[in-house]
C-alpha cells in the first residue's frame, strides 16, 4: 500500500483538476488553484523533487473529470519461463506493456505493446487480473493507475527482439527472475502469470 499522505495528496490534486475543469465562478477557480498548489507541494515534498516535476507529470490537468490512468501488461508464459523486457529508462526488467492509447481496445493495446517492446505478434488469450497500483507494493507514484494484465501467445514463427524503449527481451524461469522495474512490475504479477497460464478456469483477480 502507498503511504497515506501520498494518497491524500493525489486525491486533493484530482479534486482540484476536476474542479478547475467545471468551475465557472472566478472565486471557485481561485480556491481550486490553491488546492492544486497545496497538493503539488505535498507531493513534491514526499518525493523530494521540485514542484515543477510534479506539475510536468499532469499533462491532462484540468482537462476533464480526473480519472486513473490505464497501464496494460502482457505475459507470455512458455513452459516454465515468462517473457520480460529490460527497460531503457532504468535498466530493469518488466512484463511488456505501457500506457493504453486512445482509439484501441485493451487487447489491441497489449498486442501493440508486445510488438513494440519485444518484436512479437501475439494473440490475446485472456484477461487475468486488474490491480490498483497504489494498493500494491509497486514503487510510489504521484499518478493513479489501474494495471490490466493479459495472458498472450506468440503467433507461430515470431522471434523475440527488443525494439522501442527496451534493450533486451528474454525468457526467465519463475525462480530466477532478474531485478524488476518495480514501478511497472512486481514479483506477484509474474507469479500470477504462471498460475493463470496453467489454470484456464481460474477467475481473474481484481482489487
Amino acid at each position: 500500500m502507498e503511504p497515506r499522505w501520498l494518497t491524500y495528496g493525489k486525491r486533493l490534486q484530482a479534486i482540484a483538476s476536476t474542479g478547475l475543469h467545471f468551475a465557472r465562478d472566478q472565486f471557485d477557480r481561485e480556491r481550486y488553484d490553491e488546492i492544486a498548489s497545496i497538493a503539488n507541494e505535498m507531493l513534491a515534498k514526499l518525493g523530494n523533487v521540485p514542484v515543477e516535476r510534479i506539475e510536468g507529470l499532469l499533462s491532462d490537468f484540468a482537462g476533464g473529470y480526473a480519472t486513473p490512468k490505464v497501464d496494460v501488461r502482457g505475459a507470455i508464459v512458455e513452459g516454465d519461463k515468462v517473457l520480460l523486457v529490460r527497460e531503457k529508462s532504468d535498466d530493469r526488467w518488466a512484463l511488456p506493456g505501457g500506457f493504453a492509447e486512445v482509439g484501441l481496445s485493451a487487447a489491441q493495446n497489449i498486442e501493440k505493446e508486445l510488438y513494440e517492446e519485444a518484436g512479437l505478434k501475439v494473440s490475446v488469450r485472456r484477461l487475468y487480473g486488474v490491480r490498483h497500483k497504489a494498493s500494491s507494493s509497486y514503487s510510489p507514484d504521484v499518478r493513479d493507475f489501474y494495471k490490466i494484465f493479459f495472458l498472450c501467445d506468440r503467433v507461430a514463427g515470431g522471434e523475440v527482439q527488443p525494439r522501442l524503449g527496451t534493450s533486451e527481451a528474454l525468457f526467465f524461469e519463475k525462480n530466477k527472475l532478474p531485478t524488476l522495474s518495480r514501478a511497472r512490475t512486481i514479483e506477484r504479477d509474474v507469479e500470477a502469470a504462471f498460475e493463470y497460464a496453467t489454470d484456464a478456469n481460474r477467475p481473474a483477480f481484481f482489487d
